[in-house]
């Protein structure tokens, strides 16, 4: 690897200058440890530091690479020594030695940021409040088929900087968060795909949308004209912030709304790129991921398809035959005529909105978790026209039924991923979708969403 990739913007010190340098990680979940063992390969005298308990697989591989590490708690004096510090993307900038790190003038990075400066792979990175997991994954599969040497990383996937320091990949997709775009200074995206502003983990942005929306934009920085910007030309905050915002790269609008010159825009049935000469168009019907929200993510995976001169042979195959992602409208299969899907990914009320939208029948909605004060206002038109009974899975439902108890005849109370899958199960009737998408975070009764979406396909599976 070209360890002096881009020196005069961001640079990589030598192996010499780096030894015995203290860098401090974080946060020792999937990033935090990738970046520990990029940083020892690199020289760096690593500490990792996490104020919760670590994972045993993580520590495990801490002990074996012999890192430093610390769980359950900060020693400040050994972080506040490091010439730098890279932070995980869940830890807040208002935390206490977060706020010590700025106060002393110690840098703090994201793991994109510090594994960016090791390779020299072209960037593909994704954002967005909504589908970026599975754009990021369709645009992998895409490249894969087409032939590429690319990797998956970011919020998805083994760490980008384990595979800056394991593999040697051409290209890299890179699904990016807002909490990893806050810590990113002088990385660059080759493409970056915005795919939609929706209100979304305000909590961390003083519950201001546009702040949050600044954050998102974070993505086109440093970008040249040599660089391509992928936009949604129907999303009102992504245009809000477009109208005082100047972009360097090459800007490629999507829209299923109006005929877009270069880019991509539906015409009547048919998805038409034009981003380049070659143009590439192909029926919804033909595509593997169905609903509205999923012609979206088609046509930003299509754009940089394009810009990278695949084929459209290969796009045409790829993007029919493409399976989503687990806990991503993941179907889980059918009992009795009833349909079960997984979407326990739907954190937020817009993500189970794009889910609700892309059902064609009668729906036994699972909702609920730890509510981030969400406004469930958008979801009732759909409720109204989809839904026949909700089933709550959370310790506080309350708000759930305030919201619903006009809408729906049926609003059932249960503790556990098993009860809800049975009762749901006792709703439904053949030809009806048992739909598990919460719009809520999962922690009060499982550890992750993943967690909440395994336990629901073990549940399904015993029925």
């Amino acid at each position: 690897m070209d360890e002096n990739k881009d020196i005069s913007t961001n640079p990589a010190p030598s192996l010499l200058e780096r030894a015995g340098v203290r860098l401090a990680i974080l946060g020792a979940g999937e990033s935090g440890v990738g970046a520990a063992y990029l940083a020892l390969q690199k020289g760096y005298d690593v500490f990792v530091s996490d104020f919760g308990s670590i994972a045993d697989h993580y520590k495990q591989q801490l002990q074996s690479w012999n890192v430093k590490f610390e769980e359950n708690g900060h020693t400040e004096a050994e972080i506040l020594s490091a010439a730098e510090v890279v932070k995980s993307p869940g830890i807040p900038d208002k935390a206490p030695i977060v706020k010590k790190l700025v106060a002393n003038n110690i840098p703090v990075i994201s793991e994109i940021e510090f594994a960016g400066r090791y390779t020299d792979a072209k960037m593909i990175c994704i954002t967005g409040s909504n589908g970026k997991t599975t754009t990021a994954s369709l645009t992998y599969h895409i490249l894969k088929n087409g032939g590429l040497n690319v990797g998956l990383a970011g919020n998805i996937g083994k760490s980008f900087a384990y595979q800056v320091a394991t593999e040697k990949y051409d290209y890299y997709v890179l699904e990016i968060s807002s909490f990893m775009l806050d810590s990113m200074y002088k990385f660059r995206a080759d493409i970056a795909v915005l795919l939609n502003i929706t209100p979304d983990h305000l909590d961390r942005y003083d519950y201001k949308l546009e702040n949050y929306a600044a954050s998102k934009f974070k993505i086109t920085q440093n970008q040249t004209a040599a660089d391509h910007f992928i936009y949604c030309a129907d999303d009102a905050e992504t245009l809000k912030v477009m109208e005082g915002k100047e972009i360097a790269a090459q800007q490629l609008p999507f829209s299923i709304e109006k005929k877009i010159e270069t880019g991509a825009y539906l015409d009547k049935d048919n998805i038409v790129i034009n981003a380049t000469q070659e143009h590439f168009t192909m029926s919804i019907n033909d595509l593997a991921l169905q609903g509205k929200h999923n012609i979206y993510n088609s046509m930003a995976s299509g754009i940089v398809a394009k810009v990278l001169e695949l084929r459209n042979e290969t796009m045409r195959e790829s993007m029919g035959n493409f399976r989503n992602i687990e806990h991503r409208l993941e179907s889980v299969g059918k009992i009795s005529g009833i349909s079960f899907i997984n979407d326990s990914k739907a954190t937020n009320v817009n993500s189970t909105w794009y889910a609700l939208e892309s059902m064609t029948t009668d729906v036994v909605l699972i909702l609920g978790g730890v509510d981030k004060g969400n406004d469930y206002e958008m979801l009732k038109p759909l409720v109204k026209q989809k839904v026949k009974a909700i089933v709550c899975l959370g310790k506080d439902n309350k708000r759930i039924h305030e919201a619903f108890e006009d809408d729906v005849d049926v609003i059932v109370n249960t503790a556990s991923a098993a009860e809800a899958a049975t009762v749901a199960y006792h709703l439904a009737e053949k030809g009806d979708t048992v739909l598990l998408s919460p719009a809520c975070a999962s922690f009060d009764l499982f550890k992750n969403y993943e967690d909440r979406g395994r336990q629901f396909k073990e549940a399904v599976k015993e029925l």
